[in-house]
């Protein structure tokens, strides 16, 4: 089923689990388990291109959650080494643990020199064994004040990486905040924070997870902002392509049925496997900035947001409001025959020469044969 809504969605990549344990078995036995079965054919589908996570600790290895000795950190070495030659065939993205500085709240052996030391050995393990894949270090959860990304930043493990990723969630913040001009913003702070580390603009950063949950609690959010924020970011993400390198929305499906449970209910499809609005909302805005080969970002009266990209086929804007209950409509100003509108998720575009179109919080999509940037009339709607 997996494959099946990855290819629905259209996306070119999947991000997922490899975790040790699984892949040494008892006897030092290492390959695809039982356990990894739904990953193996996952990947060999060729569906899309795999991101997986190299990490978490081994029961039969001592020390090893987190590899805090040198045996420890060249088991690991050699479970990656391995992991790495499997699947290097289908041109995999690596990267190291899964929110380290998270675990580091609770255990000072998650480190930055515990990660930097893991670091140093598994990079030219993995190289060696795919050397076309690269090495992303990272994967930060929630860091207030940026404490714990500064001191990696400053501890020289860029040298050893390919990119670095961050996760960006902001569900839990006040109603006006948890949409994805936040995310965006913290993303710029990250990425001047990762261009000083690096002495460059252009470092590869990869946001290796976003999301919003659609459960029924204080910090979930509906169905319908879920799909708004998602095309969004999707969309603005075409702006910033000379260092952001991949979103991956968390998560697929939901892991669970329980209405009120946040980790429930982060999914673009049901449990049960049926899509909700974001499934479409991505699908959507993905196919529309894809084939774009530059993009801006503009800033429209009334917070309202336009991305002006350029494609092989013309012109491509996106245009949303920053509140959601805040609506406008917005009007080609000069006659374009070509010209054509859409929403995510609807079927058919109309024809936009002369329509004023509905700007909500849902991105509105025109489309232009011509080269130059359109202009807009705006104005606000009850």
């Amino acid at each position: 089923m997996n494959i099946g809504q990855i290819r629905e969605l259209g996306v070119n990549a999947f991000r997922d689990d490899f975790p040790w344990s699984d892949f040494e078995q008892p006897g030092g036995r290492i390959g695809f388990t039982p356990q990894l079965g739904r990953l193996d054919a996952q990947i060999k589908s060729a569906v899309a291109r795999p991101f997986l996570i190299l990490a978490f600790g081994h029961h039969l290895v001592p020390n090893s959650m987190p590899p805090t000795t040198d045996e420890a950190r060249r088991r690991f070495a050699a479970y990656a080494s391995a992991a790495a030659h499997a699947v290097a065939p289908q041109h995999p993205v690596f990267e190291l643990w899964n929110e380290w500085n998270l675990a580091a709240k609770k255990d000072a052996a998650f480190s930055v020199d515990n990660y930097l030391a893991l670091a140093k050995i598994v990079q030219p393990a993995v190289k060696q064994a795919a050397p076309g894949a690269p090495f992303v270090v990272g994967a930060i959860g929630d860091d207030p004040g940026w404490n714990w990304t500064e001191q990696m930043l400053q501890s020289g493990i860029l040298q050893y990486a390919d990119g670095v990723s961050i996760h960006l969630y902001n569900f839990c913040m006040g109603p006006a905040k948890r949409n994805s001009a936040e995310v965006v913003d913290r993303l710029n702070t990250f990425h001047r924070l990762v261009s000083e580390a690096s002495g460059s603009p252009t470092f590869p950063i990869y946001v290796t997870e976003a999301g919003w949950p659609t459960a029924n609690n204080k910090c979930g959010v509906s169905e319908q902002a879920q799909a708004d924020n998602m095309a969004q970011l999707i969309l603005w993400a075409s702006t910033a392509s000379s260092w952001l390198k991949g979103i991956w929305l968390y998560e697929l499906k939901d892991s669970g049925t329980n209405p009120s449970d946040l980790e429930h209910n982060f999914g673009l499809y049901h449990f049960d496997n049926s899509p909700k609005r974001a499934a479409c909302a991505v699908r959507d805005a993905w196919a529309f900035v894809r084939s774009s080969t530059s993009a801006e970002s503009k800033q429209l009266s009334g917070g309202v947001t336009a991305i002006i990209a350029s494609t092989p086929a013309g012109r491509r804007m996106a245009i949303w409001s920053g509140d959601p209950n805040q609506r406008f409509a917005v009007r080609l100003r000069s006659n374009a025959a070509d010209a054509t509108y859409s929403l995510p998720c609807e079927a058919a575009a109309q024809p936009a020469s002369g329509a004023w179109m509905p700007v909500s919080g849902t991105p509105l999509l025109v489309s232009t044969n011509n080269a130059a940037a359109p202009d807009f009339d705006i104005r606000p709607e009850r």
